[in-house]
């Protein structure tokens, strides 16, 4: 019998090849937070020469994680024994938002890549943590992730030997273009346990749909996934005593693998206020060329950069970027004082401290995202009429961080915070929080 089913065809991809002198270019690595910095500025340099016109074509993003390759900067967190950069997440988190000023498709694969790359560190053993390590940072791996909380999760069947994945997952940020893909599941028997894995992408049993087609972020490969018996051995269960066949409660039953999330939501709001920010230097060079003064005020000026209310809006927005930065920088120092004080001694984090840090990630969440739909949407204003049209490509910025301030309502980060505030509750660690 002939099968209807239609199988997903992968989209034109963008080519490595155009981003290939860069490989020679950047052969060497940064020694210090602030030459990785100035790389992530450099990547994002590269990238926003042709950010609109790469976005409009909407092309798998291959050549882009080819780009992030060159650069070293998926390797940033990494020991220096195997050939990282060793900084610490609050350096991760400041490269993150500056390539997302370039190109917030790329920003957003290099935050869910470094979140992934660290997975072992924070929910696995300390074997599995020093392995996969290893295994990513010598090979220069890119890392994805079929992990979205809010689909059914993958079943987990098991014996003996292995533990083995089955189900769809409709979210899959960077997955298609990845080397390895953290998968996540629920025993189909004890539905209440979950174990974390990390396989390689290119095999039979995984089979992504290539749909991701949102009005923004489009170059993150974000689409579904099939994923049909992708099996593990026991011991890449990350957290589990491969010999018990369960979960091991010296690396499961304590707070810190529940980092994993505050973790993730910082990544989330570095992204948005490298958006935010490269919408507003755009838009600067967008006013200081192109923009015309209005001439039925008044007050009439020559030039659009002497109008007040352009003035008196590209001070506001500066401000409350700054503003934004510097509370994000804070949550980032907290975070690199968590981790260097627990990873070593991860039975010492207490509920409260984990709360503490996860409320200063939330406070970073709220105002990015305030801050950032405000000023990509508030940008229009001080560019003028022609800023809209399509050739322009200033509408990105806005339709990137619209699209992923939907990942979870901000709403309840505000009640969050309320509770935090008012009755002094630290949050319960969920899939969120």
């Amino acid at each position: 019998m002939t099968s209807n089913a239609v199988v997903p065809q992968a989209p034109t991809s963008s080519d490595p090849a155009v981003y290939q002198e860069y490989e020679s270019k950047w052969a060497t690595y940064p020694s210090d937070g602030e030459g990785w910095l100035k790389r992530a500025k450099e990547v994002a340099e590269v990238l926003a020469v042709d950010a609109a016109a790469r976005e409009k074509a909407n092309k798998s993003p291959r050549a882009e994680v080819a780009l992030l390759k060159h650069s070293g900067l998926l390797k940033v967190l990494g020991p220096k024994k195997h050939g990282g950069g060793e900084q610490p997440w609050s350096v991760g988190y400041k490269a993150i938002r500056e390539v997302a000023k370039g190109d917030g498709s790329v920003g957003m694969l290099l935050g869910y890549h470094l979140l992934w790359s660290r997975t072992a560190h924070v929910v696995g053993n300390d074997e599995q943590a020093e392995r996969f390590q290893e295994l990513i940072i010598s090979n220069n791996y890119y890392v994805g992730g079929a992990v979205n909380p809010r689909d059914s999760d993958l079943k987990i069947t098991y014996d003996d030997d292995k533990v083995t994945f089955d189900g769809f997952k409709n979210f899959t940020t960077g997955a298609a273009v990845s080397d390895l893909i953290v998968l996540e599941g629920a025993i189909h028997d004890r539905p209440e346990e979950h174990i974390f894995a990390i396989v390689p992408t290119r095999q039979a049993g995984i089979t992504f749909s290539h749909n991701w087609d949102n009005i923004g972020l489009r170059l993150t490969e974000s689409g579904g996934a099939k994923i049909e018996k992708v099996s593990a051995p026991w011991a890449d269960a990350l957290g589990w005593d491969a010999a018990a066949k369960k979960p091991d409660p010296a690396v499961l039953g304590i707070p810190f693998p529940s980092l994993l999330l505050p973790t993730i939501q910082l990544v989330f709001s570095n992204f948005y206020l490298g958006i935010a920010i490269g919408a507003l230097e755009f838009a600067k060079r967008y006013t200081a060329t192109s923009t015309r003064a209005w001439p039925f005020g008044g007050d009439n000026k020559e030039k659009a950069t002497d109008e007040f209310y352009i003035l008196q809006t590209y001070g506001n927005f500066f401000a409350h970027l700054r503003a934004a930065e510097a509370l994000a920088d804070r949550a980032g120092d907290e975070a690199d004082r968590i981790f260097g004080k627990y990873q070593d001694d991860r039975a010492g984090l207490t509920p409260r401290e984990r709360g503490d840090w996860a409320e200063w990630v939330a406070s970073v969440k709220v105002v990015a995202t305030d801050t950032g739909l405000r000023v990509t949407a508030g940008v229009f204003e001080v560019t003028g009429a022609r800023a809209t049209a399509s050739k322009v490509g200033l509408d990105r910025f806005f339709r990137d961080i619209r699209t992923h301030t939907l990942h979870d309502p901000v709403a309840y980060k505000n009640r969050e915070l309320g509770r935090y505030v008012l009755l002094d509750e630290i949050p319960e660690p969920t899939w969120y929080t």
